[in-house]
């Protein structure tokens, strides 16, 4: 590394933010860059380690000392075409990644670790900005062709590896625009959707073919897809929203996460209006999930105007600094405070559920809970004891299930004959992501379950490796062992 001591010379800096009072009035991404010098001197602090760890806490295996240094040394291009030779899209892993490998860092130990999620984000933006990232069309194709089922980041980064070793690419994706849950997951101030479309640009420049509105199963059968492709892979994702099946479940006001954050990236889209979404406007919101969607309904509640945002997490407080039986450089689950908690949010940990109250209409007007308390015993699950006396009942008029996801959904298993495991994925070994049924692939979310945007373009990056192989006899993309990496 071009500067040893820069970890002691420098302290981490990170990109500010607009102020709340302000960010909210807008759907617009709110962070404040840092100066190029200052990113220079976030490089340097990369510590020239006997055994870079980020490497390893990386599901894609980025080269990150190497780009780090680039950027310390101001040699933005460089470092771009580094960061690209094992990530397709930094420009979404750079805003929306948990940063695993920061999580890894040497420094990490004892000091604060490298930013290197924001050198990523600012290396793409460079590129970007340089007009560096051009379409790249391979110069020989092989008269194969390739069916992608969805357009997430598994789908996206499977498609454009594919394309690169010859292969004529179709995508398909049953919404009426690409991007899968980045586009209509993901709201708008974490990242603007003209992020996606530009990267979209560069992948159609390089010959790959999308049609949307394409839903296999409903207006595409499976059949035709096997007739007219020489390979298919399904990275649907994991789309089995998980329910409270509790009384008053039915109520008008209890409504799933991603039914509202899809409506509401449409209207901030101009496909829908307001008055076609589920509103907070006005209403006091509980969201149920303590994870990133739950975060997500939080900041999007906010920016519609609600008299008050309240979130449940079933879970125990987590502790703020790294658990004691979570030790570097392992993936702590830690206290996460977003920038949507800041915005205004009372969070509650240890809380279940019991029931939803509803009016004589049907409409929602409060809930009841209970505490809870995890009971730990050596060799067998943890188990949730209500806490007697603890009942509480709370006003509300909308409620946002951010639960997570219990699989995928069956209908791509059944066109394709498919068999599924015992977690509701389509199954598939890791060794090459192949189905029981030959030339049928898959990756993802819809493999392995709900995961993060980083495993998702790994995914889609190791399917494509084996798919080529499946077609050519061997295959000269770049292939990542994943099988040992912790899940997260």
């Amino acid at each position: 590394m071009g500067k040893i001591t820069g970890f002691l010379e420098h302290k981490r800096q990170d990109e500010a933010y607009q102020v709340a009072t302000e960010r909210i009035k807008n759907y617009k991404e709110f962070t404040i860059p840092l100066e190029e010098t200052e990113l220079k001197n976030q490089g340097a602090r990369c510590m020239d380690c006997g055994i870079p760890f980020c490497h390893s806490g990386c599901p894609l295996g980025n080269l990150i000392p190497d780009f780090n240094d680039k950027v310390y040394k101001g040699k933005w291009k460089e470092a771009a075409a580094i960061l690209h030779a094992t990530n397709n899209f930094p420009e979404f892993t750079g805003r929306l990644c948990p940063a695993p490998c920061e999580e890894a860092c040497v420094l990490g130990i004892n000091e604060d670790p490298v930013s290197i999620e924001n050198i990523e984000k600012n290396i793409v933006e460079t590129a970007f900005a340089e007009g560096w990232i051009i379409a790249k069309p391979p110069t020989i194709r092989t008269e194969k062709t390739v069916a992608i089922i969805g357009s997430g980041p598994a789908g996206l980064a499977a498609a454009q590896q594919l394309n690169r070793a010859g292969h004529s690419v179709t995508v398909f994706e049953r919404d009426e625009k690409v991007g899968g849950l980045l586009r209509y997951g993901i709201p708008d101030f974490k990242m603007e959707k003209q992020i996606i479309d530009r990267r979209i640009k560069v992948l159609q420049e390089e010959g790959i073919t999308f049609k949307t509105n394409a839903h296999v199963g409903v207006n595409v059968k499976a059949s035709q897809l096997k007739e007219n492709f020489d390979a298919i892979l399904l990275c649907g994702g994991a789309t089995i929203r998980r329910t409270i099946p509790i009384d008053g479940a039915d109520a008008k006001g209890v409504h799933q996460a991603m039914d509202f954050l899809k409506k509401n990236n449409q209207y901030v889209d101009g496909l829908l209006n307001f008055d076609q979404i589920i509103s907070a406007k006005d209403k006091k919101v509980i969201v149920i999930g303590g994870g990133d969607t739950g975060s997500d309904c939080i900041g999007t509640s906010n920016r519609h105007g609600a008299i008050s945002v309240t979130n449940f997490e079933i879970l125990s407080k987590p502790t703020i600094g790294r658990p004691a039986h979570q030790p570097w450089p392992y993936w702590p689950m830690k206290l996460k405070e977003t920038s949507s908690h800041q915005e205004g949010v009372e969070r509650f940990f240890s809380i279940s559920t019991k029931e939803f109250i509803k009016d004589k209409k049907g409409n929602l007007t409060g809930l009841k809970t209970v505490e809870v308390e995890w009971i730990f015993k050596e060799g067998e699950r943890p188990q949730l004891k209500e806490i007697s006396g603890t009942e509480k009942h709370w006003e509300c008029d909308l409620v946002l299930l951010a639960l997570g996801f219990t699989g995928a959904e069956k209908t791509l298993a059944d066109e394709f004959e498919l068999e599924m495991d015992f977690r509701n994925n389509i199954k598939a070994t890791t060794k090459n992501y192949a189905t029981n049924q030959s030339g049928i692939f898959t990756a993802g979310d819809m493999r392995r379950g709900q995961s993060l945007i980083v495993w998702a373009i790994s995914e889609g990056r190791q399917a494509a490796h084996h798919v080529d192989a499946f077609l050519m006899g061997t295959s000269n993309l770049p292939l990542k062992d994943n099988s040992d990496l912790p899940r997260i």
